[in-house]
């Protein structure tokens, strides 16, 4: 399931990154794999932000701010059958439409 489209907060910092697998193991939405003994993103809007990769990465590789703000807003959205908004964004769209 993809969720918003661009704004996932997830980062990952290959640099610091040691191959170790851990956060594709994690990832209930495979967001990661493993590749050239590295970790790389395999479709950041698959990130539900639930923060087990960036809790469970013992090097500092992965930063995501874990959160309920777009999960909310897409709750919300249902809840009111109108679009999400999660405030996310730069303040042209902030609480407009996220996806």
């Amino acid at each position: 399931m993809k969720y918003l489209l661009d704004v996932t907060s997830l980062e990952l910092f290959k640099e610091k990154c040691t191959g170790c697998g851990l956060c594709a193991e994690v990832c209930p939405h495979a967001v990661f794999a493993i590749k050239d003994k590295k970790a790389e993103i395999t479709d950041r809007d698959m990130c539900m932000e639930c923060g087990a990769c960036a809790i469970n990465c013992a090097y500092g590789a992965i930063k995501v701010d874990a959160g309920v703000g777009c999960a909310s807003a897409i709750i919300g959205g249902m809840i009111t059958n109108s679009n999400p908004a999660c405030g996310c964004g730069d303040s042209a769209t902030k609480n407009s439409e996220c996806c």
